[in-house]
């Protein structure tokens, strides 16, 4: 049994885990919240003492201030807290360092995001054999259980992959992972999560298909599909962290990522990073001043933890799988919708952010009770997924199974066409009013 969990990190996502895991401190022990600003680490503690979610209140919940770039200063904060769990919720800039400090002191190391390098985007596929897995064989060495990209994509989707390998199917032909946000947050534009991680993602799309990466231009690839619950939506082919792992460790011949955006954030998307204003590289003004023209944009745009009060409507995410189960062709529809506003309603967050928030404490739970206590590195889909989402169907992320007849016209089509046609069938049209710029995002009457 492993106890005492260290949260680092004090944003959205760290909030919701924050509350789940007080909710769990039965089997997790103490919780210390750790980031550079103090300040967001006790605001996260009265919001779950606020909301009486401290089930073993013998157990300590606590907060300490860190610069996780700092390997020693983490390191001794592991050992003072006393702390087998690192659950590394900051920015994905701080991975390396953090995983360091884990490896160091023997610890559980769990995180939701790919590394980031500040100086790169969208690096050469496979992502995770740039930084995470050259770590693996000290891991391994140490008996160190580290666990990559356990959110929900990565993560929770990545589950569904080994579920459907290990239940649904005897051979995979394709796996689509749709992501998409019907909610509204009542802004002319924001990101639901940090928009520095948000933009720098959708640089490169990096796919797998017929068992080989290739590379497509930014929102170039546009699907419809009727999701359940949110209905019909938009989604573009898009690279993403957990197709870095899947193309090595899932046997399939193409695993796509399509995410769901609107007209609106294409057309403001396309905006910023035509002029230049999404770049990650710096800039120096007439006055002598360096600045990282993105840097800009994140500070100018509502922080993601504020959209959460007036947050509407669902979220629906999930992996269309298609291959032979007993000889007989098969596509299933593995997903999970959550409901913006019962987010909040629950933990004072909006869904995006309690979606990514939710998995990495029930992947702490089974690291503590020594189901996924792999004392290697792993990435999510090599774990047996089935107490995973058992965990998750009890403490808030349900998953739904859906039957859908091979061919037909609930099927759901990834494959990609010539790029001259996926090109003239993905122009977003936007209505625009300089007296009224809310006009672009108003709901369109029905």
């Amino acid at each position: 049994m492993k106890k005492n969990v260290l949260i680092i990190g004090a944003g959205g996502v760290a909030h919701v885990a924050a509350h789940k895991a007080a909710m769990n401190n039965d089997v997790l022990g103490d919780i210390c919240i750790a980031s550079r600003t103090l300040s967001k680490c006790e605001q996260i503690i009265e919001s779950i003492t606020r909301k009486g979610h401290l089930k073993d209140t013998s157990q300590k919940l606590y907060a300490r201030q860190l610069d996780a770039l700092d390997i020693p200063a983490t390191v001794a904060l592991i050992q003072e807290t006393h702390s087998e769990i690192v659950i590394n919720l900051g920015s994905a800039f701080l991975n390396m360092s953090i995983l360091e400090a884990c490896i160091e002191t023997g610890v559980a190391y769990i995180d939701t995001a790919i590394h980031e390098d500040p100086d790169k985007v969208c690096e050469t596929p496979p992502w995770y054999a740039n930084y995470e897995w050259k770590r693996k064989d000290r891991c391994a060495e140490k008996g160190v259980t580290a666990i990559l990209g356990a959110g929900f994509d990565p993560g929770v989707v990545n589950a569904y992959c080994a579920l459907a390998a290990k239940r649904y199917f005897d051979k995979i032909e394709t796996i689509d992972i749709l992501d998409v946000n019907a909610g509204s947050h009542g802004k002319y534009f924001a990101t639901n999560f940090d928009p520095e991680i948000n933009f720098r993602e959708f640089v490169k799309v990096w796919t797998w298909i017929d068992r080989e990466w290739k590379e497509y231009p930014t929102h170039s690839v546009k699907r419809m599909y009727d999701f359940p619950v949110v209905g019909s939506c938009p989604v573009y082919l898009n690279g993403h962290d957990e197709l870095h792992s899947l193309s090595k460790n899932i046997d399939a011949d193409s695993i796509r990522f399509w995410m769901g955006f609107g007209d609106h954030y294409i057309n403001v998307f396309t905006v910023l990073r035509t002029l230049g204003f999404l770049s990650h590289l710096p800039v120096t003004l007439t006055t002598g001043q360096e600045v990282v023209p993105l840097k800009v944009v994140k500070a100018l745009l509502p922080d993601p933890m504020t959209l959460a009060p007036g947050y509407i409507g669902n979220t629906c995410i999930g992996n269309v799988v298609k291959g032979w189960k007993d000889g007989q062709r098969r596509e299933v529809f593995i997903y999970q919708v959550s409901d913006h506003h019962a987010c909040y309603e629950e933990v004072e967050s909006q869904g995006i952010s309690y979606t990514a928030g939710v998995p990495p404490v029930a992947a702490a739970m089974l690291v503590a009770d020594g189901t996924w206590d792999a004392k290697t590195m792993v990435n999510v889909e090599e774990l047996d997924p089935e107490p995973f989402i058992a965990i998750l169907d009890r403490i808030g992320l349900p998953t739904e199974i859906k039957e859908i007849e091979p061919c037909s016209a609930a099927t759901f089509d990834g494959t990609v066409r010539d790029l001259a046609q996926e090109l003239s069938e993905s122009t977003a049209t936007v209505t625009v009013s300089a007296a009224n710029p809310m006009i672009a995002v108003a709901p369109k009457p029905r």
